[in-house]
């Protein structure tokens, strides 16, 4: 029967285990069986509350690193060694103490995994090298198991005193606070043999094989873990295990945009967290006007925020403090704070660029382990310096970590990318355009430019709205005002939106005029956006270039695919260009339609593909069975599309005229 509550392939190739923590040993023998007791004894002592560690039998190390192929155990007798090991174990450690035995095969050769867990009982004592009748306390020092004396020892006795809070038997809960679905996913997320398993595995025994239960008397209890990973809501039985999420528009926080509270189990807290983060990161981006990508960089890294989040579930205390972990969006910054600070041996200077973190204990055991094998924390101390190399390649400010001297809490800030602001004051326009306060949005807008006159972004976003307000001449003064200014940031937006406000209002003369003001294309952004505007006031020729410049970079966009090829055909039905080119022109429009449909999901977006690829096969003379299917599928997507039927009408009474 499979016993491992994790992923094998994950343990032994060190993804989410600390090498420290996994220790190899080629065989089985005398001597080995001598370490191994030692080893199994300095786990359990957990001197550093990372929840003990891993003796994998048959496989060799060099360096810290597996051997593979594993040399293995098949000559060995697999019961007899985990018989001896058993007994050992209760022979040898004291107090008594056996851990857990999963013989596995691995890359075809049986080994043996032994998970030696924290102690509810530490500190252990295990014979001394050389001197099999003494004893003495062990602990793992790096990646070596060694005798605990003077401060070391100390540490021990002291940490020994108190059991991790979130390892600890929860006597006033039930078993079945406990939900085995939410266990089942959790393995099958650890990729763990367990949910593969022919035959089902009660519940009672997938929770003993994770640890997360304990027997007292004559039942089994939830551990606080269990409760905190795999209960519908924590927050019943912790007082604060829960995430507070508040979105300002304002830095002085004065004015609420939204609210929100994140509940359920632990891990699922941390991914809708950040998730929810995201999602306002996604709506600040795509509200830029005139093109979804014109900022490239994000207000706040993907990884830095996970990071933050992460660390905020890992480190917070889930016994004494009863203040949820509280998450502030500014425009400024994000700022996530848990409750209570660091423990003690972290200080503030170990937060500053370069500093490196002393070993200490870890306030929670059981969570850290359960999140890496989660993929979701980084290993041990590497978490603070992920967050700012992330921040750094984003090209934002420094984070900031605090906390007071009564360590009663922990914060970290992310200070927005600089572009952020620009971003913040579309979005915070765009919403009070939703609403129905337009006004609002324009003067909104107005002292977002007051303050950066130079950024381009922000005038076409007032362009925009003032030609909806049909403001045109206010349009053409922020235009001037753009057009003034000595230095400039996405210099053709502006430009492009006027035009685009023209055209809609057919004022194609004017929208020539300012296309006639525009400033050479400098960026790729503008490029692209600048052709689809070329094409519609009529400049196929210029349209074309920027196309066919920009098309390796965005030959997977449908939209770009569909408005190249509609420039093809706009081009091909000039009579007055050779037969040769007009022809090419057709053939190459033909594929990028074909091109369009495939990457479109867009029912209507695909009908048009399909209509105006039944022109071009027409006009390029095609099978009529190729030509008819075109349009008869443009009519199926779209067909209360009344151009659709009467274009496949005329291409029927033409081919009849044939």
């Amino acid at each position: 029967m499979p016993g491992l509550p994790f992923n094998l392939d994950d343990l032994i190739n060190l993804r989410s285990i600390e090498g420290n923590r996994v220790d190899f040993k080629a065989t089985w023998d005398e001597w080995i069986k001598r370490d191994v007791i030692r080893t199994i004894c300095a786990f359990a002592n957990d001197l550093l509350n990372m929840n003990g560690g891993y003796i994998i039998l048959g496989i060799e190390e060099e360096g810290g690193k597996p051997i593979l192929p594993p040399r293995g155990l098949d000559d060995l007798d697999l019961d007899k060694i985990q018989r001896a090991l058993t007994g050992e174990c209760r022979g040898k450690i004291s107090p008594e103490y056996v851990p857990m035995l999963f013989p596995e095969v691995y890359q075809n050769k049986w080994i043996l995994v032994i998970w030696a867990p924290g102690g509810d009982n530490r500190p252990y004592q295990a014979p001394v090298r050389g001197d099999e009748k003494t004893r003495a306390y062990h602990i793992r020092q790096g990646s070596q198991t060694v005798e605990a004396k003077e401060d070391l020892l100390r540490q021990l006795l002291e940490q020994a005193a108190k059991m991790p809070f979130d390892d600890r038997r929860s006597l006033e809960s039930r078993i079945t606070d406990l939900s085995p679905t939410q266990v089942r996913r959790f393995l099958a997320d650890v990729r763990s043999d367990l949910v593969s398993f022919p035959q089902p595995i009660p519940d009672e025994e997938l929770y003993r094989k994770l640890k997360i239960t304990v027997r007292v008397n004559s039942h089994e209890v939830p551990r606080n873990i269990g409760l905190l990973f795999f209960s519908d809501d924590p927050d019943r039985f912790f007082r604060g295990a829960r995430v507070e999420i508040a979105h300002f528009s304002d830095d002085a926080g004065g004015n609420l945009i939204e609210e929100k509270v994140i509940r359920g189990p632990i891990q699922d807290q941390v991914k809708m967290t950040i998730q929810h983060l995201q999602s306002l990161v996604d709506v600040l981006i795509r509200k830029v006007p005139g093109h979804a990508e014109v900022e490239r960089t994000v207000a706040f890294p993907y990884e830095a925020m996970e990071e933050a989040i992460v660390n905020a579930a890992y480190h917070r205390s889930y016994e004494h403090s009863v203040e949820p972990t509280k998450v502030f969006l500014y425009p400024s910054c994000l700022k996530i704070t848990s409750y209570p600070g660091p423990v003690q041996g972290i200080e503030k200077s170990h937060f500053q660029p370069d500093a490196s973190f002393p070993q200490v204990p870890s306030r929670n055991r059981r969570i850290g382990e359960f999140l890496k094998e989660l993929r979701l924390a980084e290993m041990r101390y590497t978490g603070i310096a992920k967050i700012r190399r992330k921040m750094r390649e984003n090209g934002s400010p420094e984070p900031l970590f605090e906390f007071d001297e009564g360590r009663t809490y922990f914060t970290v800030t992310l200070p927005a990318h600089p572009g952020y602001s620009v971003i913040n004051a579309i979005r915070q326009s765009a919403y009070l355009w939703a609403v129905g306060e337009q006004a609002d949005a324009i003067a909104h807008l107005e002292r977002a430019l007051k303050e950066q006159p130079q950024s381009g972004a922000l005038a076409a976003q007032l362009i925009e709205y003032l030609g909806k307000m049909d403001e045109l001449k206010r349009a053409e003064q922020v235009l001037e005002m753009f057009r003034t200014q000595p230095v400039k940031y996405h210099e053709t937006l502006p430009y492009l939106r006027m035009i685009s406000t023209l055209l809609e209002r057919g004022q194609e003369k004017q929208a020539r005029q300012i296309k006639r003001l525009m400033p050479q294309f400098a960026v790729y952004e503008d490029k692209v956006e600048a052709a689809i505007i070329l094409r519609r006031v009529g400049e196929l020729k210029e349209a074309h270039h920027l196309f066919r410049e920009s098309y390796e970079t965005k030959k997977n966009d449908a939209k770009f695919v569909h408005e190249f090829a509609q420039t093809k055909i706009g081009m091909a039905r000039d009579t007055g260009m050779a037969s040769s080119a007009r022809k090419q022109l057709w053939g190459e429009a033909i594929e990028l339609f074909r091109r369009a449909i495939q990457l479109s999901e867009d029912p209507i977006r695909q009908a048009w593909c399909w209509y105006h690829l039944g022109e071009a096969l027409s006009k390029l003379k095609r099978p009529r069975s190729e030509v008819e299917e075109a349009y008869l599928r443009a009519i199926e997507l779209h067909p209360d599309e009344s151009r659709f039927h009467q274009g496949y009408e005329r291409w029927k009474e033409c081919s009849r005229k044939k």
